[in-house]
């Protein structure tokens, strides 16, 4: 067991040094070396965990979104605005998701497949919009699958924007004015006016979460 979890905190040390480094230079720029006196590892340590750089950097694709849920909305909508501000508020706040994202979009990082992000979060808001549909909460001619598409790609070019231009310290503005520009054309405006798309719903929606997590944690560790 000790092992184990020597072995999982050697992992967690590996891929935040990773984060930390691809964050700061980019995928190509980026160097095994760097990464290693980053977390003060071994060689042979980083190779048992992790093949390459390629392998590193899908692991910090794939960490970003690991560690936090929100529960149900009666509202669908509701819960595409609060995965869009908890996401919104742990890339400003979090290394690793601020890691990924820069992987993500990055084009010179020839040879990587960015793609994983991009899709995941389509599915998870095609699968909430096809909700929001059959609740009815939707404008007859919304394709699910067209406005998960639109949502993720305008965010994706919204977040670009901000972190060029004032490092994401005005993301949560430019996300609040992306959503009252795209949520018209796609919601029923009774569901519309029942929705919470304030600046501060990212901090709300970010606190319940960690509490969700704590309250398992602690569920886990009882039985």
């Amino acid at each position: 067991m000790a092992e184990q979890v020597r072995a999982i905190r050697t992992r967690q040390a590996i891929l935040s040094a990773a984060a930390k480094v691809f964050d700061e230079r980019g995928y190509q720029a980026a160097t095994i070396s760097e990464i290693l006196a980053a977390a003060g590892v071994t060689k042979g340590a980083l190779y048992f965990h992790f093949q390459s750089k390629e392998d590193l950097a899908q692991g910090v694709l794939t960490a970003q979104n690991e560690d936090l849920l929100l529960p149900e909305r009666a509202a669908k909508l509701q819960e595409v605005v609060d995965v869009v501000m908890l996401h919104t508020h742990r890339l400003k706040t979090n290394p690793m998701v601020r890691a990924g994202v820069r992987l993500s979009l990055d084009q010179n990082a020839v040879g990587l497949d960015r793609s994983g992000p991009f899709r995941n979060w389509v599915v998870t808001m095609q699968d909430l919009l096809e909700k929001a549909q059959v609740q009815g909460e939707l404008l007859p001619h919304v394709v699910p699958a067209e406005t998960a598409d639109v949502l993720v790609g305008a965010y994706g070019g919204i977040q670009s924007m901000s972190q060029a231009m004032t490092d994401h310290q005005d993301l949560g503005q430019r996300v609040n004015a992306l959503l009252r520009h795209l949520l018209p054309s796609v919601a029923q405006p009774s569901v519309l006016a029942s929705l919470h798309l304030g600046e501060g719903r990212a901090q709300e929606v970010y606190d319940e979460a960690r509490q969700l997590a704590q309250d398992h944690a602690e569920e886990t560790q009882s039985l």
